[in-house]
Formats: structure tokens, C-alpha cells, sequence
């Protein structure tokens, strides 16, 4: 079991760019699909994560790692998703300044920025569904959507730090709820 944990965080953090936010697709997937969790309890794993210190797909992959196997899975699953990181940033940092500024390599840079946001919005609009925030079967709470939006429009046009407003709306929840 701790090889497959590792192997798979291995995998999701090989392939992953663009961020915690961009990998949380692919751990969906991949541990929904072996019943490491169950969706529900992914989404647990991933609000935690996303109010814990760190990036959340590593928050993730320790929550899950614990959850499978206890210490030492928590321990499989964080070194299988940084090893690929720290290993393909070495390599990188090597060449990248010297190439940063050839024609191709600004491309893929460019080619890939809309992918990363696709993958981010898609794990918006999944969890979201998932939690009854949109669309969802009979889950739909309206003061869900309403919390989202003020939320929303708070980041969007203010400088409110973002712990104050993830205070606010837990205290709204425990009020409304």
C-alpha cells in the first residue's frame, strides 16, 4: 500500500503544473477511484487543507496518505508528490535562465497559462457541485451561493485579507445553519 501511495502521489505531482489548485483534478480522481476516500470525505481533506499553512494538493496528500495508512502513508504520500517537484525544479533551474528568453520556451509558457486556469476552474466548478453550491441533486442551498458570491466580490474589490473573510463566512454558516 505505501508504494502505491507513493507512486500515485508520484504520478499527480509529475504531471501536475500550475499549482496546489491545478492538481486537486487529478487527486480527485485518482483517489476517488480506488476508494481511498469517498468524495465526500475528499472534500473534507481539501477545506482543511486549503486553511492549513502549505500547499493544499501536499496538505492533501498527507490527509490521504494518513487516512490509507496511517504515519507512514501520510510519509509516502508527501514524498511521492514533492519528489517530482523538487527533481524537475533542479533541472530546470540549471537551464531556465539561460533559455527563458528563446522563442519556444516563452511559448509553452504561454500555451500552457490557459490550461492551468481551465484545470483551476474545473476543480472550482467540481467541488462546488459536489458540495450543493451549484447545480447538484436536491443539494442546492441558495445561501451556499449567496456565501460564494459576497466572498467573491470581497476578494475581487477589496483588501480584506483573506483569513478575515473565511472567518466571516464560517461565522455566517454557523448562523444561518
Amino acid at each position: 500500500m505505501l508504494i502505491e501511495l507513493f507512486l500515485v502521489f508520484f504520478k499527480i505531482g509529475l504531471v501536475s503544473f500550475g499549482g496546489g489548485y491545478a492538481m486537486l483534478p487529478l487527486i480527485d480522481r485518482e483517489v476517488t477511484s480506488k476508494a481511498w476516500v469517498q468524495p465526500e470525505q475528499l472534500l473534507d481533506i481539501i477545506a482543511v487543507a486549503g486553511m492549513s499553512p502549505g500547499p493544499i494538493a501536499t496538505n492533501s496528500a498527507v490527509m490521504i496518505g494518513y487516512n490509507v495508512a496511517g504515519v507512514l502513508g501520510a510519509i509516502a504520500a508527501i514524498l511521492g508528490m514533492v519528489l517530482p517537484s523538487l527533481i524537475i525544479i533542479l533541472i530546470v533551474a540549471m537551464f531556465f535562465f539561460q533559455i527563458q528568453e528563446h522563442p519556444v520556451v516563452k511559448s509553452a509558457f504561454y500555451g500552457l497559462r490557459p490550461v492551468i486556469t481551465g484545470l483551476i476552474l474545473y476543480a472550482s466548478i467540481l467541488f462546488a457541485t459536489r458540495n450543493g453550491i451549484i447545480g447538484g441533486e436536491g443539494g442546492f442551498e441558495p445561501m451556499y451561493l449567496a456565501i460564494s458570491v459576497v466572498a467573491l466580490i470581497i476578494f475581487f474589490f477589496t483588501r480584506i485579507h483573506p483569513v478575515f473573510v473565511l472567518v466571516a463566512s464560517g461565522l455566517t454558516g454557523v448562523i444561518l445553519f
